[in-house]
């Protein structure tokens, strides 16, 4: 049969990335012990040279559907664009996936489990030659009080949830399988005023309300301290954080986000 896509293409137009987006697959993913599955949204690109007229776009799935069959670990996400870079000819690969992940809660005084999703995103590119550069991606909530508000009220402070973004890129690909998603979300997860729950029996609610309120912090507050949280955290050569609490008494939302590359 003829490979149109292969054809000669006279336009002199190095394709940066080609692919495919929005496909959705189930996938073991491994952290460390706990391995759970999910359905994951993707993006899977390569470099297309400038005289061929385009990729070979059922290898991309060929090469995703051989991965949903045993659990993958963010140190296998070099190993897809290895796989890339091969099969597809290319010089240039990346890839984005995006999926919910779940840690277990244990409620703070009736030690309830149950359990809570965050979204998580794996993001690696990687040219022939080089080694990976990962991005862990996390949307981590939990609960802010308003300092102001505890402060010039009789009794009482609004508090509100929030959410704080975050992307980490990491120096050294070599320690990639030190990477833990569940703890870097209780990294997080700690820097609001009290964590948040799925499952909160009356003790536990009492718990959390007062645990909020003895750590007020404005969405200020918290952005520095993550910052100052990410910056002790080894093998990191870059961060972005974004927080956002979603008031409860005013009709906008407060914002706070940093950038900053530490390698």
């Amino acid at each position: 049969m003829t490979d149109v896509q292969n054809r000669h293409d006279g336009r002199g137009i190095k394709i940066q990335q080609t692919g495919i987006t929005r496909v959705h697959l189930p996938f073991f993913i491994a952290d460390g012990e706990n391995v759970q599955q999910v359905v994951a949204q993707i993006r899977f690109a390569v470099a297309l040279v400038d005289n061929l007229r385009g990729t070979h776009m059922s290898r991309f799935m060929e090469i995703l559907t051989d991965r949903t069959k045993v659990p993958l670990k963010i140190s296998d996400v070099e190993k897809i664009l290895l796989d890339a870079l091969e099969k597809l000819s290319t010089d240039f690969a990346a890839i984005t996936l995006s999926f919910k992940f779940f840690t277990e809660k244990l409620s703070p005084v009736s030690q309830k489990s149950s359990l809570s999703a965050v979204d998580c995103v794996w993001s690696g590119e990687l040219e022939r030659g080089g080694r990976i550069k990962f991005t862990l991606g996390l949307s981590v909530p939990f609960t802010s009080l308003c300092p102001c508000s505890k402060e010039i009220s009789e009794f009482g402070a609004h508090n509100q949830r929030s959410l704080c973004k975050v992307r980490l890129t990491f120096a050294n690909a070599d320690k990639l399988a030190d990477v833990s998603i569940e703890k870097f979300v209780r990294l997080i997860e700690a820097q609001g005023s009290a964590e948040i729950f799925p499952l909160l029996k009356r003790e536990d609610e009492k718990f959390v309300t007062e645990a909020a309120y003895r750590n007020p912090k404005f969405v200020e507050d918290i952005l520095r301290d993550t910052v100052l949280t990410l910056r002790r955290v080894e093998n990191l050569a870059a961060f972005a954080v974004e927080c956002e609490n979603f008031e409860s008494i005013h009709n906008h939302n407060a914002f706070a986000s940093h950038e900053e590359i530490l390698s």
